[in-house]
């Protein structure tokens, strides 16, 4: 006779260990790269939102604002914020005047570069102090953590 509670604990667990490691991981990763970028390093919501840009250039303040799940008016604030820095430009719509598409400038692809270079250097680094089996688990895992993503994502469903 099985415990049918075996995987719903080992359910818990796992969703418990994701919570609490992520964050961790990623204030970790967010201070490493913040000590070596040389340049004033973007708060996290202005750093999505040129990251989100890069993917999908040309988006509109909406889509953005859907994708990065935040409020639009709080994602116009941002965009201007970001264009008198310099870092994204708004082009309008040749159909509707009214929409406006978001462009990275070249100094925001440079330094967004460079950080996903920092960033990539260092999870290198640390996989490398990995044994082989927790990097091809880690490896393994990647398609799993991306499909929980689009999951929790509420405009994926």
């Amino acid at each position: 006779m099985t415990d049918s509670s075996a995987p719903r604990r080992d359910i818990d667990r796992v969703a418990s260990g994701l919570a609490a490691c992520l964050p961790a991981l990623h204030r970790a990763l967010d201070r490493q790269v913040s000590a070596q970028y040389p340049h004033p390093k973007p708060p996290e919501s202005r750093l999505a939102l040129l990251r989100f840009v890069a993917q999908r250039e040309g988006a509109t303040v909406r889509e953005a604002a859907e994708a990065l799940l935040m409020k639009p008016n709080n994602v116009s604030a941002l965009v201007s914020q970001l264009t008198e820095q310099g870092d994204l430009e708004r082009r309008q719509d040749s159909a509707d005047r009214r929409v406006a598409h978001l462009h990275l400038t070249a100094t925001a692809r440079e330094r967004l570069s460079e950080v996903r270079e920092l960033e990539t250097a260092f999870i290198r680094h640390a996989l490398t102090s990995l044994t082989e089996g927790q990097q091809g688990a880690l490896g393994s895992a990647l398609d799993a953590l991306d499909a929980l993503s689009r999951h929790l994502h509420p405009t994926a469903r």
